[in-house]
């Protein structure tokens, strides 16, 4: 049966490493800030899934014009993402996701449209995803790029250049994938490898909060502006650390050091920092997936 007929499937996922190489064996893409999506398509119907199977067709109704795109079934994996300033956002795109009333969902698709990048074409009157990924780019290269479709650029042999330019852009990160690598739907595959463009900065704690279960406390994290503190976000802290034993011996307050932050917590004299690795800062100033570096 073909992945048409059985569409219940989840995207193949990425390892993970912490430095960029270079290979002969891989090419090299962007990695996109958005929503990872597969699309069913066919001149009659477009079906869009998120990454744990989901349908979400109706929260992007400006893709449905990959109907006139197409005119064989096809199933497309890639990313969604909305642009801020000519970069991915995914600030921007979050907005989406709340939205549930239809009229508000078609006017913000026309005001603020969408893009798919697509990086891989998994089928195309059959199953593609035994051929090598080298192969199927080149089948995925047969579709043109239209107003909200594009196809995932690559490169070859250049990944450490490629992540200088993603750094020197503050760009998201980048995607080694082996030329040779079937696709693995349900899988988790080091032949695909995203290498993040991991931020650093010191940030001061404010305060913790104890999590269910004991073994470990939420740090409440934030960065002075013009002699406020401003709340940035939390990061987990177990208890088998050098840090926590400083945080928990420090004197407790009722008191919220911050100037935008009253949750109910144990509040510190923030002269206690830490190092703290993230993806980026949103727009409200806050970390988007912190975690402690020390």
């Amino acid at each position: 049966m073909s992945l048409w007929e059985h569409s219940d499937f989840t995207p193949m996922l990425l390892g993970e490493l912490d430095q960029p190489f270079n290979s002969k064996d891989y090419l090299y893409e962007l990695k996109f800030d958005g929503l990872r999506a597969l699309i069913f398509v066919s001149p009659e119907k477009i079906i869009i899934k998120n990454r744990h199977n989901k349908d979400i067709t109706y929260l992007f109704p400006e893709l449905t014009v990959l109907r006139n795109y197409c005119l064989n079934k096809v199933i497309f994996d890639g990313e969604i993402i909305a642009l801020d300033e000519g970069k991915p956002s995914f600030s921007e795109l979050q907005k989406r996701f709340v939205l549930k009333d239809k009229k508000k969902i078609d006017l913000i698709a026309k005001e603020c449209p969408v893009i798919f990048v697509a990086f891989d074409i998994l089928y195309l009157k059959q199953d593609l995803i035994n051929l090598p990924l080298i192969k199927r780019k080149k089948i995925l290269d047969t579709f043109l790029d239209n107003e909200v479709f594009i196809k995932s650029k690559y490169l070859e042999n250049e990944g450490i250049n490629l992540f200088k330019e993603v750094k020197k852009m503050s760009l998201e990160g980048i995607v080694a994938k082996e030329k040779k690598g079937i696709y693995e739907p349900n899988n988790r595959s080091n032949t695909w490898l995203k290498i993040k463009n991991i931020k650093e900065d010191t940030f001061f704690i404010g305060g913790y909060i104890d999590n269910k279960g004991g073994k470990t406390i939420s740090l409440i994290l934030g960065k002075y502006q013009e002699a406020n503190l401003y709340y940035v976000g939390k990061v987990t802290l177990g208890k088998n650390t050098s840090l926590y034993r400083e945080v928990i011996k420090a004197k407790v307050f009722t008191k919220s050091p911050f100037k935008d932050y009253q949750e109910k917590a144990h509040y510190l004299k923030p002269n206690i920092t830490c190092q703290v690795g993230y993806l980026e800062v949103t727009k409200k100033g806050h970390l988007r997936q912190p975690f402690l570096k020390n």
